[in-house]
């Protein structure tokens, strides 16, 4: 088994069959692990293609006669793509090495001929290896960092040029690994401590006092802390959703859409394992992450309901806080999801009609005097301010609650919680919180 030919079936079922990368990167890693090769290098490959492709296949372009190119199928096209990522940014691997092992994997997978055109496109390339990009600034970046231009096209009328060519170079890094301590089992300070005899620097965040981010991924992923539960992989942007919801010790606190979990387990965590926590949603294979999470953390005061969301009840005024944490077009997650970015084309109507449904249907279960927070992975501000403006002009039983009095002020903007990749360092996340009057 070889990790460029597990790599070549994979990143063709995610741009062929239109299949998720996830699961099918853990999956492939574990045989590749199995049989002793390194998965690291597997992983980087997979996701750099998936995330780069728009930028590989421009670039191809001009070293191949365009009638060809737009004939040549996509089975050989993944093939160019992934000699052109090594070349372009995998530095362990010798030039030399990456056209000759792709040409190999080409003669295996398909003949000589093929193998032939592989080798005189990579080579071509190597000769001249200048690239231009056009100069109308959407199809530029677009091209120039790997986006759909459609969606280009809505960022720069967003945020103008400069700040949405940030965003674009910003997904496309490698992010940081971020870690929630779980206040339950150890403190930030003593894990700090463990992993510094253990020589990994995990860093504090300066957005919370219980997130940590650190460049030593498969090291602390490895470490026996994480399998005992004494912390969560967690991005700081739903860390701060949750600190904004603020759950206190022996509430009743519902969390819907919670699947797969991370934000119910910090919650959790904040209620100092008290109270209630009700987690629903409809997909049995996401809750069973969630059942898992509990399980490592050692909380017991999660109740799982897998149904519908908007089938749960009985509809009644009954929790102290709720957290609806909406289905989103994902704009916010781009850098650790490479396939979302190529689906931003969804149906944003129809979400934005599913967001809005969710949140008046969340509204139902506040208890007077309660809170209701709003959160998104995503800074579309249709999907964003736009809702909770337009719930609040019907709910006028329903005020905007600062939230800059639970979270760092830099963290958010006009009252919401906002946060922007390239600014803090973490996912783009949006969160509102409601207050019911009583």
């Amino acid at each position: 088994m070889n990790f460029r030919s597990e790599a070549y079936t994979t990143i063709l079922k995610v741009l062929k069959d239109k299949e998720y990368s996830d699961t099918l990167l853990h999956q492939r890693a574990k045989k590749l692990k199995n049989a002793g090769e390194d998965p690291a290098l597997f992983y980087n490959l997979v996701k750099g293609v998936i995330k780069l492709y728009l930028k590989l296949d421009y670039i191809l372009q001009q070293y191949v006669d365009k009638k060809k190119y737009t004939d040549t199928d996509i089975k050989i096209k993944v093939l160019l793509y992934m000699g052109l990522y090594q070349l372009l940014y995998l530095n362990s691997i010798p030039d030399y090495a990456a056209v000759n092992e792709t040409v190999e994997l080409a003669k295996t997978l398909f003949n000589p001929q093929v193998a032939d055109f592989v080798n005189a496109v990579l080579r071509n390339y190597l000769r001249n290896p200048e690239v231009s990009y056009p100069n109308e600034p959407a199809l530029r970046i677009a091209y120039e960092h790997s986006f759909p231009p459609e969606l280009i096209k809505q960022w720069l009328d967003l945020w103008g040029e400069e700040n949405t060519e940030y965003l674009a170079m910003f997904f496309n890094e490698n992010p940081e690994l971020h870690i929630r301590v779980n206040s339950t089992a150890t403190t930030p300070e003593k894990l700090k401590a463990y992993f510094a005899k253990r020589n990994i620097v995990i860093t504090p965040s300066q957005a919370s006092p219980m997130m940590f981010h650190t460049a030593q991924t498969a090291e602390v992923l490895e470490d026996v802390a994480f399998s005992e539960g004494y912390f969560s992989v967690q991005d700081t942007s739903a860390a701060l959703i949750v600190e904004l919801l603020d759950p206190q010790k022996e509430e009743s606190v519902l969390d819907l859409f919670a699947a797969p979990g991370g934000k119910c387990s910090y919650i959790a965590e904040r209620m100092d394992n008290t109270g209630e926590v009700i987690a629903v949603d409809k997909i049995p294979s996401k809750m069973k992450l969630l059942k898992q999470a509990a399980n490592r953390l050692q909380l017991t005061n999660i109740k799982m309901v897998v149904t519908d969301a908007f089938k749960y009840g009985p509809v009644a005024p009954a929790f102290h806080r709720v957290l609806v944490d909406v289905p989103c077009s994902g704009w916010g997650v781009f850098g650790r999801k490479s396939d979302l970015r190529w689906q931003a084309h969804q149906n944003i109507p129809e979400l934005i009609k599913l967001q809005e449904k969710a949140l008046d249907y969340a509204a139902n279960f506040v208890t007077p005097g309660g809170f209701l927070v709003y959160s998104t992975c995503t800074m579309n501000p249709k999907e964003n301010e736009d809702q909770i403006s337009a719930f609040l002009k019907k709910n006028r039983n329903f005020e905007l609650i600062p939230a800059d009095a639970f979270i760092p002020e830099r963290y958010t903007s006009a009252g919401y919680l906002k946060t922007i990749p390239f600014k803090h360092n973490m996912d783009g996340a949006f969160a509102a919180k409601l207050q019911r009057r009583k």
